[in-house]
């Protein structure tokens, strides 16, 4: 009887400890962009740190439309471009503040570090860390499209159906600069912004006849560019580096758009933990400059580009030189409301 008793008992202390241990095996939900999160890291983080980790992949809208649903529920870290903070927080609570004592910030390069604090604190908190940055802007042929250097070239009669772009916000607002108007300097002034962003969206309407294609995905359109195909298109830098790569004279524009995707918390996440681990992880150089590798954009990560392939690193120095980083026009933060009114405008230029 003792033997049994003894033998129920270990049965008993063994199942507790499998519970325990399957208890706290943590899982970070993480919603990101293609590429931020290359199957590589993801396992060498996972035998680390034990935490796995679920991807989700994701853009601006999908990530807000996704939190806003939930109230800020089913994910665990999100990676919102920097001008998608303080709006949606505002609208919909879907954030909550970062603890920066949990964070090894001495791995953040220090001006993009304060940059994006100081246009994501809201109520005296931090509410996103940078991550990865990066410009939107007109891609060329340089060779078949010598003369195209913004979006408005795109819809001159000598390119007519060799172009592509997107009926998206980056097109609607590099248009406005196109013909001299700053988007950007309206958003605190509503009717101004909203006479802007019509003449923008006319433009774009009127361009339609010369577009050979509106591109929905990344591979979409460097197929296009590598085919001929297209000759210029509405795009990422990502996209100029990777063609650039592959040996073909490429152009930029010489005022893109900047961007800078960031590290935030949903406001109902429950792995606080293992966000703060996998920011850690991702920032440090060599890690970092995997993430330049496959997503061809640029990194917050202190060091990171020095440990960066030598091809992309040449490619990078190419399209940014100290004159043409001094040249980006950065999104500032979304006031509220303002998106909703750019979505009426880019559905009047899709009806039509």
């Amino acid at each position: 009887m003792m033997k049994m008793k003894r033998l129920v008992l270990l049965t008993g202390l063994v199942g507790l400890a499998a519970a325990a241990s399957v208890a706290s095996a943590e899982t970070l939900r993480l919603l990101t962009w293609s590429d931020l999160a290359p199957e590589a890291l993801v396992q060498k983080f996972r035998q680390e740190t034990g935490i796995e980790v679920q991807v989700t992949l994701s853009n601006n809208e999908d990530i807000i439309s996704r939190l806003r649903a939930t109230g800020g529920a089913g994910f665990d870290l999100a990676q919102p471009s920097h001008d998608r903070i303080v709006g949606p927080q505002a609208d919909f609570r879907i954030y909550k503040p970062l603890d920066l004592s949990r964070v090894k910030l001495s791995q953040f390069t220090p001006g993009l570090l304060e940059a994006t604090k100081a246009s994501t604190t809201i109520a005296g908190k931090v509410y996103a860390l940078p991550f990865t940055w990066g410009t939107l802007g007109v891609l060329t042929n340089h060779a078949k499209a010598p003369k195209v250097s913004s979006i408005a070239d795109l819809c001159a009669d000598a390119y007519k159906g060799r172009v592509a772009m997107r009926i998206r916000r980056p097109a609607l607002m590099l248009m406005a600069f196109a013909h001299g108007d700053d988007p950007f300097a309206a958003y605190g002034e509503p009717d101004k912004y909203q006479a802007i962003i019509d003449r923008a969206g006319q433009r774009l309407a009127a361009c339609k006849a010369h577009v050979k294609a509106y591109w929905n995905n990344s591979d979409d359109l460097l197929n296009m560019m590598r085919s001929g195909e297209i000759v210029a298109t509405e795009g990422w830098d990502s996209h100029a580096f990777k063609l650039q790569g592959e040996g073909m004279d490429i152009g930029y524009d010489k005022n893109p758009l900047g961007w800078i995707n960031t590290f935030v918390l949903p406001a109902k996440g429950r792995a606080d933990g293992a966000a703060y681990q996998w920011i850690d992880f991702v920032m440090r150089p060599e890690n970092a400059a995997l993430i330049m590798q496959s997503s061809s954009n640029m990194t917050a990560s202190v060091g990171a580009q020095d440990v960066a392939p030598e091809k992309l690193r040449q490619s990078l120095q190419r399209i940014y030189s100290p004159q043409a980083i001094a040249s980006i026009r950065w999104f500032p933060q979304i006031p509220a409301g303002l998106e909703l009114r750019e979505g009426k405008v880019l559905d009047r230029v899709a009806a039509q």
